[in-house]
């Protein structure tokens, strides 16, 4: 399964991926992009959308470019690993 995280933090970035990495996954961790995000998106299977940590800006242009997509996408409010798990965990 292929995972696209947008926000968080920066010096959580590794800890993202690792993370990722533990439950099988692919991950892409965009912090924040610069230009078009539909070409760095691509066509994932998850979409994780740490809302604290990003503005309204990219979480519009985010939501327009996955509008029609067929990828789940998880709302976050918090940027922790935790949070992260948890989220893994329903779609592992």
């Amino acid at each position: 399964m292929s995972v696209v995280i947008l926000g968080g933090n920066e010096c959580m970035e590794r800890n993202y991926k690792a993370l990722c990495r533990d439950y099988k996954h692919d991950a892409k961790v965009l912090i924040k992009p610069v230009g078009g995000v539909r070409k760095k998106l691509g066509s994932p299977d998850l979409v994780i959308l740490f809302t604290s940590c990003m503005s309204h800006k990219m979480l519009q242009g985010a939501m327009s470019e996955l509008r029609g997509q067929d990828c789940y996408i998880e709302h976050c409010p918090t940027s922790s690993v935790s949070a992260l798990r948890k989220v893994l965990e329903k779609y592992a």
